[in-house]
């Protein structure tokens, strides 16, 4: 194997490692869509049980809403990093 043939099997490995680190990445996004209708279903179960505790709960529900949405966006930032930063 001559090197330029090495060269671009080497560059084919890296793109392919990109693309499942990127997949991968992809998996904590649809784990923090998991986790929000998890907080938010929770919520209206306790919400329909006890109605006079739902105006209690509502701001910590939004506050984990937002922790499990940012964990969702931090993901999203590390696959775009993974595609187009990473050579």
């Amino acid at each position: 194997m001559d090197p330029t043939q090495a060269q671009h099997l080497a560059d084919a490995y890296v793109s392919a490692a990109k693309f499942i680190g990127a997949g991968l990445a992809a998996i904590g996004m649809g784990a923090a869509a998991i986790g929000v209708g998890t907080i938010f279903g929770n919520f209206l179960s306790g919400a329909l049980r006890n109605p006079s505790a739902a105006d209690g709960q509502f701001g910590r529900a939004f506050i984990g809403a937002a922790l499990a949405e940012g964990l969702g966006i931090f993901a999203f930032l590390v696959a775009i990093l993974l595609l187009f930063v990473v050579r």
